[in-house]
């Protein structure tokens, strides 16, 4: 009998997330499966809830694949997590010659001395506009799992 998935299991399993609609629907977000497997410990803020909840029941050794619109996975794309950062608040948190690429992603330090990232999109004058959406917000996804390990 192989052990099932429950709600706080730790995962080994090649995964391979497909974006499935958007600019880069037909490829890849990210794929276990040309290399070391991953691991994941379910109900710990690793996946959303809505991408670990098709996990639970299967078991050791399975392999399958899942669907989830955009609302299920990351959400959709919020407008109002584009917004501007000023060159002298850059500075502090990536130093002062730090350069931007658009596309880059860029750690900041929350007032309350958390972390949080976004995708610098470009410069405006003094300051810079950033996309503090996930990255895979308002797309559809497919997700493919081969079980390996299952504690």
């Amino acid at each position: 009998m192989h052990p099932i998935v429950h709600a706080q299991s730790y995962l080994t399993l090649h995964y391979r997330i497909t974006l499935m609609s958007g600019p880069g629907a037909g490829s890849a977000f990210i794929d276990t499966f040309t290399g070391k497997p991953g691991t994941l410990q379910l109900s710990t803020g690793q996946w959303s809830p809505s991408m670990e909840a098709p996990l639970i029941g299967h078991a050791e050794g399975e392999s399958f694949s899942y669907e989830l619109p955009a609302q299920q996975a990351y959400g959709e794309r919020n407008p109002e997590l584009l917004q501007r950062v000023s060159r002298q608040m850059l500075d502090r948190d990536a130093g002062p010659d730090a350069q931007f690429e658009p596309g880059d992603m860029v750690e900041f330090t929350a007032p309350n001395g958390g972390r949080y990232s976004g995708i610098f999109r470009e410069w405006d004058n003094d300051t810079a506009r950033f996309d503090f959406n996930h990255p895979l917000a308002g797309v559809d996804l497919r997700i493919d799992v081969k079980l390996l390990g299952v504690l």
